[in-house]
C-alpha cells in the first residue's frame, strides 16, 4: 500500500479492524507447515508512515530486516518502535481509527495488498509480546499445540511438532516430564519461552518481539537471549528492546528511533550494530546509546 503522492499531512488509507483474538494466532502457511530449513526470509519496509485518528506517529520509516539476523529497534519510549513493529504484522489496524501509508514487503510481496488476509500474513508474521501470554487453563502441550489449530495446520505428527518447537525455544529439558501440566504455572522466563514455542509450531518466516525480557529476571533474561542466538539460523528476527547491552549482545542490525518535540518517531540511523555503538554517524545516535538521554 503505497502512501498517495503530495503534501506530508495527504489523507491516510483508513485500516479494516479484524477481531482482538487474531492476534494470537501464530504465524505460518495455512493447510500445512514448512519444514525447518528452508530459504530465510526477510521483512522491507518503504515509506511507512502511521496515525491514531489525526495524530500522525510515524513519518516515513524504512528499514531492511535482512534475512536470518536480529534486527533491534532501540529508542526512547514514545517513538513509535512498538508501533512498527505491530505495523510489521498488520495488528496496527486492529485499533480504532489507526492507518498508515508504505508497504511492507515479505519475500517481495507487500503484506498490505487486498489479497492477503491479515491472519494469514501473522501466519507468516508471529509476534511474542512484552508479557508472556500463554493460555492458563491449557496445559503446556496444548499451549504449543493450539498454534497449529488456530492456523488451521493438521499435522501429521503433533507430539513431534510440540517436542521440536519446546526444543527450538529452549525449554524442553525444563518442561518434558510435565507436558499436561498447566502452562500458567511456569516460571515468567518459562512462559515467555512457551510463548516463543507457541509461535514457532507453524514454523514462522519472521518473529517479531516486543521487549520480551523486560519483565524477566537476569537469569530468564539470559536464556531468552540464547534462544534469540540459537533461532536466528531458522528464522528473521525483530526485537524491540530498551536494554542497550541487550541490543549489542542478540542483534546484527541495529535502528535508532526517535520523536523529537511533539513531531512523529523516525529513524535517525541504522545499519550493524557494532557500527551504530562503535562508530555512529549521528551525534543523536552516540548520545542514546551512550546513556546521555533516554
Amino acid at each position: 500500500m503505497s502512501e498517495s503522492q503530495g503534501p506530508d499531512l495527504d489523507f491516510p488509507f483508513l485500516l479494516p479492524r479484524t477481531t482482538a483474538e487474531t492476534a494470537l494466532l501464530s504465524p505460518g502457511l495455512p493447510g500445512s507447515a514448512p519444514p525447518v530449513g528452508g530459504p530465510l526470509v526477510g521483512l522491507d519496509a518503504q515509506n511507512v508512515s502511521a496515525w491514531f485518528g489525526d495524530h500522525k506517529v510515524l513519518q516515513r520509516v524504512s528499514l531492511n530486516m535482512e534475512p536470518g539476523t536480529v534486527t533491534a529497534l532501540i529508542g526512547p519510549s514514545g517513538c513509535g518502535k512498538s508501533t512498527f513493529l505491530r505495523i510489521l504484522n498488520r495488528m496496527h489496524e486492529m485499533i480504532k481509527g489507526a492507518s498508515l501509508a508504505g508497504e511492507v514487503l515479505l519475500a517481495g510481496s507487500d503484506i498490505y495488498d487486498p489479497k492477503y488476509r491479515p491472519t494469514d500474513v501473522r501466519r507468516k508474521i508471529g509476534m511474542v509480546f512484552q508479557k508472556p501470554n500463554p493460555f492458563p487453563a491449557m496445559s503446556i502441550y496444548e499451549n504449543v499445540a493450539s498454534g497449529l489449530k488456530l492456523a488451521g495446520i493438521k499435522a501429521g505428527n503433533k507430539d513431534a511438532v510440540v517436542e521440536s518447537s519446546l526444543r527450538r525455544a529452549g525449554l524442553w529439558n525444563e518442561v518434558a516430564r510435565r507436558l499436561r501440566t498447566p502452562g500458567g504455572a511456569l516460571s515468567g522466563g518459562q512462559q515467555q519461552r512457551l510463548c516463543i514455542a507457541r509461535a514457532l509450531a507453524v514454523k514462522p518466516d519472521v518473529l517479531l518481539m516486543d521487549e520480551p525480557c523486560s519483565a524477566l529476571d537476569p537469569t530468564s533474561t539470559r536464556r531468552i537471549e540464547d534462544t534469540i542466538g540459537e533461532l536466528q539460523s531458522q528464522v528473521t528476527i525483530v526485537i524491540v528492546t530498551h536494554n542497550m547491552q541487550q541490543a549489542q549482545r542478540v542483534s546484527q542490525k541495529c535502528a535508532f528511533f526517535l520523536a523529537e518535540e511533539n513531531t512523529p518517531g523516525h529513524i535517525v540511523e541504522s545499519g550493524p550494530t557494532t557500527e551504530l555503538f562503535d562508530n555512529p554517524v549521528d551525534p543523536r545516535t552516540a548520545d542514546y546509546v551512550h546513556g546521555r538521554f533516554g
